[in-house]
């Protein structure tokens, strides 16, 4: 075993990024411009800023920015977790017999469980800044509404959380943490806003999705005076805010001379992998490097593997600007089946372009597998992952046995997102034999395609 290496690269205090990297400033190819729903035509600061911070709608649509410096509150927040370690998995590879090298950066040591509070705390900054009451969000599996409920209490906001209705009912002690830090929470569609009961009325029964979440907290938003609505995935400015992952990944790299040759990330609405990727994408972009960058997302909701490079509404009351991205349609409802987030229709404009342009390449994997994955992982590594993160165990682990077969002794980075402890439903569905894989059909995904706006 290489003692050179250790366990875990941690990074010293003064390491950790002070600014946040832009990778839209080294794209040729730039994401195409957000559409006001009402002219369809690029949306501007000023139509942004009744729905979202001033700041932030500068953000989204800052294409030429290459960083961005992060305010000291920011700082002296993340300074409670962060730098994260980057831990490199030497009881996987000897599991595995794998000659390759896994190391994956572990973004699950907060109370909120995920990499979803480095975003959290710079939205609620900036709302708390601009002097707002509070802000409305979704959320799917939870861990984001977690997040900007720590968030919005460390700056004394009201939050308000729309929690898709299957995630509502299947996680209720993540629902009860977002509580515990003061939040509301409502499942999510609901009868509370007009869009919730047109939904409702639309397909009842439904278990709900991000867009019928995203619907609802959008028109909370903008009713309520002294409000503003926030987003965990998605938009530019959320990966913006999660580059601290990746610049933290190539600075423990780089600190013990380490070129990673594959670089892995969960993919459902492209926040956690546009911000692992970003600086290691810049570098392709600028010609300094090359790498093998993957997305792994779902079957069940496979939007880059399977879906449209389009316009498309960000949410299925189509009431938001309209983004072109890799979608599935704003009014396609994953199964109700699905254990883990990654459940957005649609993927981050900027994800989206860098898949189009074959910066990146993508993979879907089913869930029982991914599951396996985890266990495995949590029996070797010690360790229980989100079910979000083990997509990427997945093809982390395909990769390094693909390794064994070769003898290459490659170097494999992964994002490891966040622990599981609030995913025990879904583990006790794979212990007992109860979980199942759903794919959806062409003819579903196609008939949710039809209803794409004509742009």
């Amino acid at each position: 075993m290489n003692r050179e290496i250790p366990y875990k690269i941690y990074l010293e205090e003064n390491e950790m990024p002070r600014q946040w990297y832009n990778v839209r400033a080294d794209m040729k190819n730039k994401p195409a411009p957000i559409l006001n729903p009402a002219t369809l035509k690029p949306i501007t600061v000023e139509e942004l800023s009744p729905i979202f911070c001033t700041e932030l709608a500068k953000q989204e649509l800052d294409e030429t920015t290459p960083y961005f410096d992060i305010p000291q509150e920011i700082l002296d927040f993340y300074r409670m977790y962060r730098p994260a370690p980057l831990v490199r998995a030497y009881c996987l590879e000897k599991k595995l017999g794998t000659p390759a090298h896994i190391y994956y950066k572990f973004e699950g040591n907060n109370t909120s469980g995920s990499h979803k509070l480095n975003s959290a705390i710079a939205q609620a900054y900036y709302a708390k800044q601009q002097g707002l009451k509070g802000v409305t969000t979704e959320t799917g599996a939870g861990q984001w509404g977690t997040a900007l409920s720590m968030a919005c209490s460390y700056f004394d906001l009201d939050c308000q959380v729309y929690m898709v209705k299957v995630s509502y009912e299947q996680k209720p002690f993540r629902r009860e943490v977002m509580r515990t830090y003061g939040a509301n929470v409502t499942p999510s569609p609901s009868m509370n806003t007009n869009i919730g009961r047109k939904i409702n009325a639309e397909f009842p029964g439904t278990t709900g999705s991000l867009g019928c979440a995203i619907s609802e907290a959008v028109e909370a938003a903008t009713t309520q005076e002294g409000y503003r609505y926030v987003l965990g995935s998605v938009l530019s400015q959320v990966l913006v805010h999660q580059t601290v992952i990746g610049l933290e990944t190539k600075t423990a790299l780089d600190k013990y001379g380490i070129k990673a040759d594959t670089i892995i990330g969960c993919a459902g609405g492209g926040s956690n992998l546009g911000g692992l990727i970003s600086p290691f994408a810049g570098e392709m972009l600028r010609g300094e490097a090359n790498y093998d960058i993957i997305a792994v997302e779902p079957a069940s909701c496979p939007s880059l593997t399977r879906g449209r490079y389009a316009y498309d509404f960000c949410d299925t009351g189509k009431i938001c600007p309209l983004a072109k991205m890799y979608t599935l349609g704003s009014g396609f409802i994953p199964s109700a089946n699905h254990a883990g987030g990654l459940r957005y229709h649609g993927m981050s404009s900027i994800v989206s372009q860098l898949y189009d342009d074959g910066i990146i390449s993508a993979r879907s994997v089913e869930q029982t597998e991914v599951f396996k994955a985890a266990q495995y992982f949590a029996r070797v590594e010690g360790i229980l992952p989100a079910p979000e993160s083990s997509h990427a165990i997945k093809v982390a682990i395909d990769e390094a046995l693909k390794c064994k077969e070769t003898g290459e002794a490659k170097n494999i980075v992964f994002g490891l997102t966040g622990t599981g402890y609030f995913d025990m439903y879904a583990y006790q569905k794979y212990n007992d034999g109860e979980m199942s894989d759903y794919i959806p059909t062409d003819a579903e995904i196609e008939k949710s395609l039809a209803n794409l706006p004509r742009i």
